[in-house]
């Protein structure tokens, strides 16, 4: 198994995240832009989140180019992304965020079953793999701050342009995942493997889950910012959060032994309503602060690795790339209707309700989960 090569475009491919989720907003709004405005911007990607992995992954599966489609995509990003420097209005805008992410959410369902097919039977161990794509978002958000603080916003678009430059480089490292025969059997098509006990009602969690995370991923950065954190401590939060995740990656091969996937994404959604009621209304207690962004192990860690696993479990190896895919669209509608409602609601109803309608959404997915799913 090529560690080193998987691990590193994790690592490349969530620092660029990490540049995207704490930091995005607060670009937007050094342009001067509404709360509304920067709801809809950040959703564009999110949306298109919603049509590009199925499209790509029905492309992967049917060609078996998983891997020339994650090169490509890694290099249409960027030339797409570098459109930013041309103007900055909205609709130019809004057109970059669309263009760019039609190629960038081509890539990463196609290597998760790149790096699963090189895995083979030690899946498992995919958790140690994708901790790199933490470490990497770590950097990216830690660093990233201090060059905020130091040149001002005018350097982000730089920063992100640089970052997928080096996701190109290391996508060109992976080497093919091996090949083997996939025989089509009956019952072996996507509708049928949709209508699996409790699949449809684990996707639609996914997309809650994701809704939840709206108000998070958009203005969390804006509103500890409002009460009085800086952007490098701001930043040094985001890692907090991340570093936790990493923890549990690191636990995750033990805890995937002794607790059934339904067991363990109840009780991230469980935590994920816990932690947005504590961000919503006691964020200005740094140690309450502290303590929500540690939650991060759960309500992103545990959730994804476990979604991950679910996804391989219930779907043939034959249809794998749309499995991801259909996993990654799901998730891209609730963070597009994460985005959008917590940015029409924001100014009008404060951090308390916007993160509390977050905290049902996530109450509601457990509930569901718990009704609906077996235990495997």
């Amino acid at each position: 198994m090529p560690y080193w090569r998987l691990s590193g475009f994790y690592f490349s491919y969530f620092a660029l995240l990490g540049g995207v989720a704490p930091f995005l907003a607060l670009y937007f709004e050094s342009l001067g832009f509404s709360a509304a405005r920067i709801g809809e911007l950040v959703a564009i990607p999110m949306l298109m989140r919603c049509l590009a992995p199925n499209l790509w992954g029905w492309i992967g599966d049917a060609t078996g180019q998983r891997l020339l489609i994650v090169r490509l995509g890694a290099i249409f990003t960027a030339l797409s992304f570098a459109a930013i420097f041309y103007r900055q209005d909205y609709w130019w805008l809004a057109a970059v965020m669309a263009l760019h992410a039609f190629f960038w959410h081509a890539i990463l369902p196609q290597f998760e079953a790149i790096t699963l097919a090189h895995l083979k039977e030690q899946a498992s161990r995919y958790s140690q793999v994708r901790l790199w794509g933490s470490v990497g978002f770590i950097l990216t958000v830690v660093l990233l701050g201090e060059v905020l603080e130091r040149f001002g916003m005018v350097a982000y678009p730089r920063v992100l342009l640089a970052v997928m430059c080096v996701i190109i480089g290391c996508s060109m490292l992976i080497p093919a995942p091996p090949s083997f025969a996939i025989n089509r059997v009956v019952g072996d098509g996507l509708l049928a493997q949709l209508r699996r006990p409790g699949v449809l009602a684990f996707f639609l969690c996914v997309a809650l889950m994701q809704l939840s995370h709206g108000p998070y991923y958009t203005f969390l950065s804006i509103h500890l910012e409002d009460l009085g954190y800086s952007r490098s401590v701001i930043g040094l939060l985001w890692a907090l959060g991340v570093l936790a995740e990493i923890v549990l990656f690191l636990l995750m091969r033990p805890l995937l032994a002794r607790f059934s996937l339904k067991s363990l994404l109840v009780a991230s959604f469980a935590l994920a309503s816990m932690r947005w009621v504590l961000l919503g209304n006691l964020a200005d207690s740094l140690l309450t602060l502290l303590l929500a962004q540690c939650l991060h192990a759960a309500t992103f860690g545990a959730f994804h690795v476990s979604a991950i696993h679910f996804v391989q479990h219930k779907f043939s190896a034959r249809l794998q790339g749309q499995g991801q895919a259909f996993y990654a669209t799901l998730a891209g509608v609730g963070g597009a209707l994460g985005a959008l409602y917590s940015g029409y609601v924001w100014d009008s109803l404060g951090a308390a309700w916007t993160f509390g309608i977050a905290s049902l959404a996530a109450l509601a997915g457990a509930i569901i989960l718990a009704l609906c799913l077996q235990r495997d």
